[in-house]
């Protein structure tokens, strides 16, 4: 007889969480889409989460990072115990930075794949966007220059790192002149090689490609303080919010949104 038993998750385990979504579910409850270190992108029942007197009230805010016991359910997971750990309240009070934060959540909620689909790079990604959000309720910091940091990076963890260094037609060194983009082929195209290219091209000014380049390998804190003049800030977010549009197959709703406040 066989002894080996088939490995089955756990009924129940305790779990940073990121709140990306929330809804209402049934009379009392709220339907959370939530993102772990270690189980990747769940859905949740907070049950009681809409009654005044829950234990719950005010640890499921959108953004919020919170420490969460979790039973695992038929089609989804109980969260038993909520407890905030960073509420993030700049994030529901300034209108725009809150929509900025929508954005990301977004992305994330779209490039992530359910639990039982992860690809090992969930920590990272949790990490990544737990930073995000902090970032973007630093007073301090530039929101858009948050962005384009975080589409870059993660980008990177989700498998679609654009290449910026090197041309992917011909494999040689960009050099330090405007180039072309190709959503398609993943990265810069030289001007030279933009004749061979089977995909549509946008072009891309030779500034705007050095600041991809430089939020692209650098650490946060190295890139933090650059100020950056708004036509460069457009010019970035053109390009990469057409690439993150072209991997999606459309564009993110929060962006519409999020223009709109701008203007």
């Amino acid at each position: 007889m066989d002894d080996r038993r088939v490995s089955r998750p756990e009924r129940a385990f305790r779990t940073p969480l990121l709140i990306l979504k929330r809804r209402d579910f049934g009379e009392a409850d709220r339907l959370l889409t939530v993102l772990t270190p270690g189980h990747g992108k769940l859905s949740v029942i907070a049950k009681g989460a809409r009654k005044l007197a829950s234990t719950k009230t005010g640890h499921v805010e959108l953004f919020t990072r919170a420490d969460a016991l979790i039973h695992r359910g038929r089609d989804f997971g109980i969260a038993v115990q909520v407890e905030q750990v960073a509420p993030h309240l700049l994030l529901r009070e300034d209108l725009q930075r809150g929509a900025y934060a929508g954005y990301a959540a977004e992305l994330v909620d779209r490039f992530v794949l359910e639990e039982g689909s992860d690809d090992g790079h969930a920590a990272a990604v949790f990490n990544l966007l737990d930073a995000t959000f902090a970032r973007l309720s630093s007073a301090t910091d530039d929101p858009r220059l948050v962005l384009r940091y975080y589409e870059l990076h993660l980008l990177d963890h989700a498998g679609f790192r654009p290449e910026l260094t090197e041309c992917v037609i011909s494999h040689e060194a960009i050099q330090p002149e405007d180039q072309f983009i190709s959503y398609g082929a993943g990265g810069a195209v030289r001007p030279q090689a933009a004749h061979r290219s089977p995909t549509g091209l946008v072009p891309v000014s030779m500034q705007t490609l050095k600041l991809l380049r430089h939020l692209q390998r650098s650490h946060y804190d190295q890139v933090r303080a650059l100020q950056i003049p708004p036509d460069l800030h457009d010019d970035a977010e053109r390009v990469l919010v057409g690439y993150v549009t072209f991997l999606l197959e459309r564009q993110p709703d929060s962006l519409t949104f999020l223009r709109q406040l701008r203007s």
